[in-house]
């Protein structure tokens, strides 16, 4: 398959509502700026967290959040960004009979996990989440959480079995970030790793 074929396919970007929504308005900033196509979509509780951590109101309607994403990245025409309602289990991204590159989700709050983990879809993103499992597809999951209680890495450990990849938001510091942004910048880049995906601007290890 050609590599035009596969960077045709969307990638899911699920947003949930642990604290740390700069990773996603990063992660969707360089992959927007890459050309990619993105099928978003942010649970209910992201509301609630941009209220919050930035006293700033998420439009509810999918046109108007486009609008939003690409206001917060940053970036106004590259790349190709659809938005989906949290309820709207009838979208094109809750079939497997629609093809993509996988799906990441960042930051993933412990409640989605703990869903995951049970095998419930009560919304659009965690219904998504499952049809990447079932059809065998790239899942890439960035918990955002400390600490992890017991029943936190039981639910962890049972999602990297059924084949998600585990991306703690964990930053390193070999590349002596300078910046909030080049922390952040590290974690997005190993988790578009996972995805075979090389968009972030990145120092990497090259060994002593």
């Amino acid at each position: 398959m050609s590599f035009s074929t596969l960077s045709a396919r969307p990638l899911i970007l699920g947003i949930t509502g642990a604290s740390g929504l700069i990773y996603a308005v990063r992660a969707l900033k360089f992959l927007l700026e890459a050309g990619y196509t993105i099928e978003l979509v942010a649970s209910k509780a992201v509301y609630m967290v941009w209220q919050a951590e930035q006293e700033t109101r998420m439009p509810p309607e999918p046109m108007q959040q486009e609008q939003f994403w690409r206001q917060q990245a940053g970036v106004d025409h590259a790349g190709k960004l659809t938005c989906h309602p949290w309820s709207d289990v009838g979208a094109t991204i809750a079939s497997g009979s629609f093809r993509t590159l996988g799906m990441l989700i960042l930051p993933c709050s412990m409640s989605t996990v703990a869903k995951l983990a049970g095998g419930l879809s009560s919304d659009l993103l965690e219904r998504a989440a499952d049809v990447q499992l079932k059809e065998g597809r790239k899942l890439v999951i960035v918990p955002r959480e400390t600490p992890f209680s017991l029943i936190h890495l039981r639910n962890l450990t049972t999602l990297a079995e059924a084949g998600a990849r585990i991306v703690p938001a964990i930053p390193a510091w070999y590349h002596k970030p300078q910046t909030i942004e080049d922390l952040v910048d590290f974690v997005v880049a190993r988790a578009l790793d996972q995805l075979d995906i090389d968009c972030v601007p990145l120092t990497r290890w090259e060994g002593h």
